[in-house]
């Protein structure tokens, strides 16, 4: 798929989501910005392509949806079918944390736990909706899922006009893409910039062998980010095409990122702690350009909350 290809599909779902979607702010941020997409009501911009992919179902919304998720997906899709009224099933692995189970069934989603990874909750997801004849929606490879990712790129050239550069955690794609696609639209001088937890780098692995494939992973903050990308995922061409270059942090650097955001009173998960490290990591480079970084959620699990504010009480 061609970044061309999801303009309509972008306009589309800017002209529809915001029944559920907030339009968050654009903050200042020392000589950069943040946009905080944690103010979601679900705490990450994961709900908007789950809105959006809802709201593109029509007549099929009424047999149900089933998802795969590592949480913020999830906690999206059941959020959005609860308010419009679509039942929905959500696959988690044994990895999600307990209260992000929790979340997801406060909505009123239904839950199955599948496997010790994300992939494989997501095959198992997509094997149980082709058997009962519901839509799956998938966390990043669905052009309506990215192209309602895409609607923050909309947002921002209302709210940053002459950006310059943006900073975006990335998993299986679907967010960098899609805000990708808009910006190549209509700010394509724009640099767009993929960040990566350096111990769960799978994306920017396949981008540099230029294939997918299961490249090896260690234990990282960034917990919503970690896991395999789908064969065949839209994203790794999207990705291939929209972006700039990749940088790549370490567990050290995301942990001061998120204590550095969490002084500044924004709720932080690893992800938001990725794109903020790779800021501050490059920082020197984008001194005289309009920077944005994508605070693009803010539900860390209860361990990497624990260690945070433990991490915050040794330099107190």
């Amino acid at each position: 798929m061609l970044a061309r290809e999801l303009w309509p599909l972008i306009d589309e779902a800017a002209a529809r989501v915001y029944s559920v979607v907030t339009e968050t702010p654009l903050v200042p941020m020392g000589a950069a910005f943040a946009k905080l997409e944690q103010l979601q009501i679900t705490g990450s911009f994961k709900l908007r392509g789950a809105t959006n992919k809802l709201m593109s179902l029509n007549r099929a919304a009424a047999a149900g949806v089933i998802t795969s998720s590592t949480g913020n997906h999830g906690l999206g899709v059941a959020t959005a079918a609860n308010l419009l009224g679509i039942d929905a099933e959500v696959f988690l692995s044994s990895q999600v944390p307990a209260a992000k189970r929790a979340r997801i069934l406060e909505r009123g989603a239904r839950l199955r736990i599948v496997g010790d990874d994300p992939l494989a909750a997501e095959l198992a997801a997509r094997a149980a909706a082709l058997e009962s004849g519901r839509t799956y929606i998938s966390p990043y490879n669905d052009p309506y899922v990215v192209a309602g990712q895409g609607t923050i790129g909309v947002e921002l050239l209302r709210q940053a006009a002459d950006l310059e550069a943006i900073f975006i955690a990335v998993g299986g794609g679907g967010l960098l893409s899609g805000i990708g696609a808009q910006l190549r639209r209509a700010a394509p001088q724009a640099e767009i910039i993929g960040c990566w937890p350096r111990n769960s780098a799978v994306l920017y692995e396949c981008l540099q062998a230029g294939r997918i494939f299961a490249a090896p992973e260690s234990p990282t903050l960034s917990e919503s980010t970690a896991g395999g990308v789908e064969e065949n995922s839209i994203t790794f061409e999207l990705c291939r095409e929209v972006m700039s270059r990749g940088v790549l942090v370490s567990e050290e650097e995301i942990l001061e990122a998120m204590r550095w955001g969490h002084a500044q009173g924004w709720a932080m998960e690893g992800a938001s702690g990725v794109a903020l490290a790779a800021y501050r990591k490059e920082a020197v480079r984008y001194a005289h350009k309009k920077a944005v970084v994508l605070i693009c959620g803010g539900n860390p699990s209860p361990a990497i909350g624990a260690l945070l504010k433990f991490s915050e009480s040794l330099e107190r």
